[in-house]
């Protein structure tokens, strides 16, 4: 793999987490933040940042509310090279040409080994059921920073869990395909002093699956992500914080660090290997999906996707 001169856009907890994996995977990294922060090629003007740097990946973990004008920011000084724009794509789904040549969608979940072994055990599978699960205490996801602070807690900023647990709605979609028609319900239902939504419950089908039901919310102290597949044959319960696959009897560990879906994610992109990324229309469909349920919380009724 040739070395690559990147471009971080935003320096939050995620925009830090890319720019120490690049640097460790031995490129050259830059950063773009309106913050004064301690780094070495930091840059406050994206204009600036493509000038000097001119690099040939970018990767955009600003803000979700800021993703569009990013996006076209860059688009109008003519960058058009690889491209790794933050899940969720946008806070709105848009009707705009903002596809680029070589842009993806940040939901690295789908490198998960546990993603991937799935993928391949269930591609000839009768699906019966889904049942999906994920929460955790937002208070405690960023030790050392105040929650309330935080983009999560604010809806303006693109936060909500429908949003920043939208990881499962993605390889939900990527191993069962596109919805067909859903119904939800959510919003802020606890203490939390936060004025995004907490919690959210789906009900919807596929073509290739009969009945999908996933809860998430930012309140489990024990936190938990796991999967249930029911097929004619086989029972799937894989655990996202154990990192085990139980398929009825039989318990298969994965060795899985914080860190490798994320570099799997960036070692795809730089080396042109798409089969497990998510495309710009995977993503928007993703933010199409969201709209969709907070549709069906709202009028409390099932809605169909046209």
């Amino acid at each position: 793999m040739n070395n690559y001169k990147c471009l971080v856009i935003g320096y939050g907890s995620i925009g830090q987490r890319h720019t120490r994996l690049l640097n460790e995977l031995g490129h050259h990294v830059a950063v773009v933040s309106g913050r004064k922060v301690n780094y070495p090629h930091l840059y406050i003007d994206i204009k600036e940042a493509l000038l000097v740097e001119q690099p040939s990946y970018i990767v955009i973990a600003n803000e979700t509310s800021k993703h569009e004008a990013t996006l076209n920011e860059i688009k109008r000084y003519g960058y058009d090279q690889k491209i790794l724009i933050e899940k969720p794509l946008f806070p709105k789904y848009i009707n705009s040409d903002l596809d680029f040549s070589s842009m993806y969608v940040g939901y690295n979940l789908r490198f998960h080994p546990l993603v991937q072994t799935l993928f391949k055990e269930l591609r000839n599978s009768s699906i019966v059921s889904v049942q999906c699960y994920v929460g955790q205490y937002l208070p405690s996801w960023r030790p050392g920073t105040d929650y309330t602070q935080s983009y999560s807690a604010s809806a303006s900023k693109g936060g909500g869990v429908l949003r920043d647990l939208s990881h499962e709605l993605d390889f939900l979609h990527f191993l069962f395909g596109e919805w067909e028609q859903i119904t939800a319900f959510g919003g802020k239902f606890s203490q939390l002093k936060i004025d995004s939504d907490d919690h959210f419950s789906f009900i919807y089908h596929t073509k290739q699956v009969p009945l999908v039901t996933l809860q998430m919310n930012y309140l489990d102290r024990i936190v938990q992500r796991m999967l249930i597949i029911n097929t004619d044959k086989l029972t799937y319960k894989a655990d996202f914080i154990q990192n085990t696959l139980q398929v009825n009897d039989k318990l298969l560990y994965f060795n899985v660090e914080r860190d490798d879906t994320y570099k799997k994610q960036h070692l795809a992109i730089l080396n042109g290997e798409n089969e497990f990324l998510c495309s710009y229309e995977n993503g928007l469909s993703i933010v199409k999906m969201i709209e969709k349920a907070e549709q069906a919380s709202k009028e409390k009724a099932w809605v169909a996707n046209e």
